[in-house]
């Protein structure tokens, strides 16, 4: 994979052309797409911008709008659709002198209908979803960054899936604004990339907040949580041995392991976050779904169906489930620095008709709170199984440092 904060720290030096890297880019992205097929849609040419980011081409998810790419929301209703503005997080891109290499293939409008991108590491096996065209072409070697979104799992998922990192920052750290919309108490930009530490480096200038830059942990007496999420069922093979081994290597940097109880409070909030997205999805997609029913894909047109019988009652529930989760999770939060998890049930479903499961990430996504995955080994099929990493709420910093570290110990051992 390329690593963005090399990219960038040599063209700033001057020890290599940001044109070059560019060109670079469009090479593996014209010898790779046709296996891969991660993008919708690419400009003619990669023009280089100026800042700290210059050389670094970034995939963008194609449900975040583009002024000058077509952005298609992974659905026939959208074909050639030209939004007149960049959403603000692309426009940061820019200014931050990123060029966007082009729009990342979808699950149409983020929900479970398989995108047509393949995994890198096996072709016939799911890149995951929504985010699929983002998280392959990463993997992929094809682009060393790319912004993908998750409601439920869709960035944490599919980036361990296909073995790269991702990250869901802090609920609003990055904006919304210009995405297009399926729960906006849910939607949450995020970042993929090759590494940690090349997603904290390009998520502090595109935030605009320096600190999350900040080196790797020290894990010597930090307090590690262990979660295993009970409450969204059993772990597939793969995931338990990643996370077993994530756990000996914290142990054995002279961390300690925190066994944590799961509150019921909590148990309750992940239950609500189907009946919260039920009801803000029916009312996001409400024109689609009213004049387009037909294009709209099985899965998603099914789901609609069903979804437009959330009541008021029901929605106002689970935002009540939602407060009380958060409020759980402060406390379940306070004794332990970060908390470590699965990334995602196993490895990759070997179907492309699959976009996977996100129950062990739907909580995370609920409460707000900071999530990196990482690659962790490879599971019993060969394929790359992360763990996931998780931070109280605004504590982004915690999770990128403790990530980076850990990245380091398992690196031998993948």
């Amino acid at each position: 994979m390329l690593s963005a904060r090399a990219i960038a720290r040599q063209v700033s030096s001057g020890a290599l052309d940001a044109a070059a890297a560019l060109a670079d880019c469009a090479a593996r992205i014209d010898a790779k797409e046709p296996r891969i097929r991660a993008f919708a849609a690419r400009p003619a040419r990669l023009e280089p911008g100026e800042g700290p980011l210059a050389g670094v081409a970034c995939a963008v998810k194609d449900i975040i709008d583009t002024a000058d790419l077509p952005t298609g929301m992974g659905s026939s209703i959208y074909d050639g659709w030209r939004p007149r503005a960049d959403a603000p997080v692309a426009t940061a891109l820019k200014a931050a002198g990123a060029t966007v290499a082009g729009k990342t293939e979808t699950t149409a409008f983020a929900f479970l209908d398989p995108a047509p991108t393949h995994n890198p590491h096996d072709l016939s096996a799911s890149p995951g979803g929504s985010s699929a065209g983002s998280a392959a072409a990463v993997a992929a070697g094809m682009v060393p960054l790319a912004l993908g979104t998750q409601t439920g799992g869709s960035v944490i998922r599919p980036a361990s899936y296909c073995g790269a990192a991702g990250m869901k920052p802090s609920y609003g750290l990055l904006p919304t604004v210009g995405v297009k919309t399926f729960s906006w108490s849910l939607d949450t930009v995020g970042l993929m990339a090759a590494s940690a530490d090349d997603l904290g480096f390009a998520l502090a200038i595109l935030a605009g907040r320096p600190e999350l830059d900040g080196p790797a942990a020290e894990l010597k007496g930090l307090r590690i949580g262990v979660t295993r999420q009970d409450f969204a069922g059993e772990a597939e093979p793969g995931s338990e041995p990643a996370l077993s081994q994530a756990c000996k290597l914290f142990v054995e940097a002279g961390a300690k392991l925190v066994e944590l109880a799961t509150p019921q409070a909590l148990v309750e909030a992940f239950r609500a976050h189907g009946p919260l997205q039920d009801f803000e999805a029916t009312q996001a997609l409400a024109w689609e779904y009213a004049t387009h029913r037909d294009a709209l894909p099985p899965k998603l047109r099914a789901y609609l169906d069903g979804a437009r019988a959330a009541t008021p009652a029901q929605y106002d529930e689970a935002r009540r489930s939602s407060r009380r989760g958060r409020d759980a999770c402060r406390d379940f939060l306070s004794e332990v620095d970060v908390v470590v998890s699965y990334a995602a049930p196993g490895e990759a479903p070997d179907t492309l008709g699959s976009t996977g499961d996100s129950r062990f990430n739907r909580l995370w996504t609920l409460l707000g709170t900071p999530c990196l995955t990482i690659p962790a080994l490879k599971g019993p099929r060969g394929l790359p199984v992360g763990v996931q990493i998780i931070g109280r709420f605004g504590a982004d910093e915690s999770v990128i440092a403790v990530a980076k570290t850990l990245e380091k110990l398992v690196e031998p051992m993948r």
